[in-house]
């Protein structure tokens, strides 16, 4: 519920370090796959027609790759540095497709801090669970803004 709850920001840049690091795992199920391709309104028979994607090199169907970066959005907006940041740049390479109902394990790591830009870059990298690599790459994220103290409940539901 958003309403009604106060959101803890998260950790601006002075807080932050290089060589922060964060592990997350995810598993791929077919409820995930649906509402993003539904509300994307992707329909590309590589990701949802068995009988398609086994006639491919893949075999089996695969999970888009933006789907991959919307992971990677998620950890970053929730965990590091947390809610108020926001991504300005990215660089990633997916040099193996990942099949549905795969888990996959996304590992960050801050490897550098810009003070004077406000940002720092995070490296991304994560592993099905056979260990290949299927995303590698930097994200350039803008942690939140210390905000100024205010006696005010206008911020109170965000």
């Amino acid at each position: 519920m958003l309403l009604g709850k106060k959101r803890k920001i998260g950790r601006n840049i002075e807080d932050m370090s290089i060589g922060e690091k964060l592990t997350l795992t995810e598993k791929i199920e077919d409820k995930d796959l649906l509402l993003f391709l539904g509300l994307t309104n992707d329909a590309n028979p590589l990701y949802i027609q068995h009988d398609y994607a086994a006639q491919t090199p893949h075999k089996k169907p695969i999970v888009p790759t933006i789907m991959l970066t919307g992971f990677i959005t998620s950890a970053v907006s929730k965990y590091l540095p947390g809610p108020g940041s926001h991504i300005v740049a990215q660089s990633l390479t997916f040099p193996k497709a990942l099949p549905h109902y795969a888990t996959v394990e996304f590992f960050f790591e801050v490897v550098s801090i810009d003070r004077s830009n406000s940002q720092v870059e995070i490296f991304v990298k994560a592993l099905n669970e056979d260990g290949y690599e299927v995303v590698r790459g930097s994200v350039t994220v803008c942690p939140p803004h210390k905000l100024e103290r205010f006696d005010s409940s206008a911020l109170d539901n965000f």
